[in-house]
């Protein structure tokens, strides 16, 4: 079985149980959900979905199909091999002492991070960009010490003038 990361996104109804029964789509079809992130469009009564999973490369085409299928689902695309912006944020709460403060202050600016709290013991910083950024600096700051780190998952947009799906 050939598993593939898929970038998909979809614009839906923004009503209660939609979730859920895309979620089921992509469970039924063997289908791991790496990153979800999910937000109110444009108007109100729609939300836009950004999935990034992994599965099965032949079962994507009928999975997409069964998602343009749900009556909520306005419009779902997979954007794997599109040319688009992808992003995620997170915030990582270090620990930090006086001594080793200018050190991780100097490898958060390298990746142009910005420091949101700094505390006696602690150091939060906010980091954006593609998940490899990310996961560089969350190697980085593993030697002082993760005490949390949250990430809010990738977001996509097409590029230019073209809609995202």
């Amino acid at each position: 079985m050939n598993m593939t990361k898929h970038a998909i996104s979809l614009l839906v109804s923004n009503k209660p149980g939609v979730l859920t029964r895309i979620t089921l789509v992509f469970a039924r079809r063997g289908f791991n959900i790496d990153s979800l992130v999910v937000s109110q469009g444009q108007k109100a009564e729609f939300s836009r979905m950004n999935i990034e999973a992994t599965g099965d490369e032949r079962a994507s085409t009928l999975m997409l199909a069964q998602l343009n299928r749900l009556v909520d689902v306005i419009h779902a695309v997979d954007h794997t091999a599109d040319n688009v912006i992808q992003t995620e944020l997170a915030l990582v709460k270090i620990n930090c002492t006086a001594e080793n403060r200018n050190e991780a202050i100097l490898l958060s600016e390298t990746f142009r991070c910005q420091a949101l709290d700094i505390s006696e013991d602690t150091i939060t910083f906010q980091i954006t960009g593609k998940s490899s950024k990310v996961n560089a600096f969350q190697k980085m700051m593993e030697p002082f010490g993760i005490l949390e780190m949250v990430r809010t998952g990738k977001v996509l947009m097409s590029r230019g003038t073209a809609a995202t799906a």
